[in-house]
């Protein structure tokens, strides 16, 4: 599988460390080959909520305006492409379908591919311009998984709430992974830390 992950400048840098350091550890087997592609802010944004930079984490890292990057033209037959996170300006650009950076253009080519696309949005509150937006690149055939954790699983760390979106957006990617139990499993399932207080 081939696969691109886009990162924009939105807050939520923590959700593409935690996903390409998942990616890392999979098996040859099971890991999508991984390119990246970063918005003009998005290293600003990693630096500030992660630190250090998205490049040393050893994945191929393409520049916004490097129009040769392999994954600019549907001939490349890439599987998908990822946003995370994704930022409202991104998500207006895409749906409008101006491709005025890497970022852009990749998302473009997906949707006119008919290739997965899959954005997540942390944005809060949303104006009825983002939404509007938000189901403009839906119904153009993207699939948006907003960066918002769920509790069901009874995660106990940072960590934990981050994978509960990831393990979503994984399996819209066909990705494998055991980031977070489904609905109705309860192997390894935490104690209630709120059990003594009851």
């Amino acid at each position: 599988m081939k696969l691109v992950l886009g990162i924009s400048g939105a807050s939520g840098a923590p959700y593409a460390q935690r996903l390409l350091m998942h990616l890392a550890e999979l098996p040859p087997s099971a890991a999508p080959k991984v390119e990246l592609v970063l918005s003009r802010t998005a290293e600003q944004v990693w630096e500030l909520e992660c630190g250090g930079s998205p490049r040393t984490l050893g994945f191929p890292v393409y520049e916004a305006r490097d129009y040769l990057a392999p994954f600019a033209s549907g001939s490349a037959r890439y599987d998908a492409m990822l946003i995370l996170p994704a930022s409202m300006s991104c998500v207006a650009r895409i749906a409008h379908g101006i491709s005025d950076d890497l970022l852009t253009r990749a998302a473009d080519v997906m949707l006119k591919e008919r290739r997965k696309l899959v954005l997540c949005p942390r944005e809060t509150p949303m104006s009825s311009i983002h939404l509007e937006n938000l189901l403009k690149v839906t119904r153009a055939g993207a699939t948006v998984i907003p960066a918002a954790p769920s509790f069901y699983s009874r995660p106990r760390s940072v960590e934990q709430l981050l994978d509960t979106v990831l393990a979503r957006v994984l399996d819209h990617l066909d990705i494998p992974h055991t980031l977070s139990l489904r609905w109705g499993e309860t192997a390894g399932q935490p104690e209630d830390p709120f059990a003594k207080e009851k």
